[in-house]
C-alpha cells in the first residue's frame, strides 16, 4: 500500500482533512509520507493549496507536490480550458506518484471532487490514474442523508473498472449526529460492500496542528495507521 488514491463522493466532503489525518497517523507510526495533488482548482497562484494544507496539519515532514493549478473552482478539464492552460493526464499523475513512492513509504494522491471528475479533454479521470498505478482507492464520504446512494455509486464505479477499493472514511462526523448519520454507520458498509475505516470529527481542520497530529490516529482504523474501531464507534453512537 505504498500509493493510495484518496477520492470522494463529491466536493467539500473533507478529502483534504482526511488526507492530512492519514499522513499524520502514518508519520506517527514512523512512515515517510508524500501528498500528491494532481490538479488544484480554485486557488490563486500564490495561495496555499490542498497539498500545503496537508503539510500544515500533518507536519513539515510531509513531502507535498502539486502538478497543475487552475484559478477557477471547476472540474480540472473545464478549469484548464477556461484558463488556457494544459491539462494533466493519468500517465503524468502515475509517473509523479511512482517517483514519490521510490523515496516514501506512503504516497497519498488526493483527487478533485468525485472519482469520475474529468481531468482532461479526453475524459480521463482519477480512476484511470488508479488503474495505471494499480493503487487502492479510499472513498471519503458524508455522514448524513444521501450518503448511502453516492457512496454505493462510487463503490460500483470502482468495481465496474476492476479497481481495488480500500474502504470508506466519513470526512466530517457531526458533533451532534442526527438519526440518519447514526444509521449510516451501519448502512455505509452494507450498501458499498466496503469496510468503514474512520470518521474524522467536524471541524478537525480548524484544530491547532499539534492537536490535530495527536488526535489523528484515533480517527482512523489500523489499516490507515490508526487505532479507531468501527465497533466501538457504533456503540458510542447507537442508531
Amino acid at each position: 500500500m505504498s500509493v493510495v488514491i484518496v477520492s470522494g463522493t463529491g466536493t467539500e466532503i473533507g478529502k483534504t482533512v482526511v488526507t492530512s489525518a492519514i499522513a499524520a497517523a502514518a508519520l506517527a507510526a514512523g512512515r515517510s509520507v508524500a501528498v500528491l495533488k494532481p490538479a488544484q482548482t480554485g486557488v490563486a497562484p500564490h495561495e496555499p493549496g490542498d497539498a500545503a494544507e496537508a503539510v500544515r496539519l500533518a507536519g513539515p515532514a510531509v513531502t507535498a507536490v502539486e502538478l497543475v493549478r487552475y484559478p477557477e473552482p471547476l472540474a480540472p478539464d473545464t478549469a484548464a480550458r477556461r484558463a488556457g492552460l494544459a491539462t494533466v493526464s493519468p500517465a503524468e499523475i502515475a509517473r509523479a506518484a511512482e517517483r514519490l513512492s521510490a523515496d516514501h513509504d506512503l504516497v497519498l494522491v488526493e483527487g478533485a471532487g468525485g472519482l469520475l471528475v474529468r481531468f482532461d479533454e479526453s475524459g480521463h479521470t482519477l480512476a484511470d490514474a488508479a488503474r495505471l498505478l494499480g493503487a487502492p482507492t479510499l472513498v471519503v464520504t458524508q455522514a448524513g442523508l444521501g450518503t448511502l446512494n453516492s457512496t454505493e455509486l462510487t463503490a460500483e464505479a470502482l468495481r465496474a473498472r476492476q479497481l481495488t477499493a480500500l474502504g470508506v472514511v466519513i470526512g466530517s462526523w457531526p458533533r451532534q449526529p442526527d438519526l440518519a448519520a447514526r444509521c449510516n454507520l451501519a448502512g455505509l458498509p452494507a450498501v458499498s460492500g466496503l469496510p468503514l475505516l474512520g470518521a474524522v470529527p467536524q471541524g478537525a481542520g480548524t484544530l491547532d496542528p499539534e492537536a490535530f497530529r495527536r488526535a489523528s490516529p484515533g480517527w482512523l482504523a489500523p489499516a490507515l495507521s490508526g487505532t479507531w474501531s468501527p465497533e466501538s464507534f457504533l456503540t458510542a453512537w447507537p442508531a
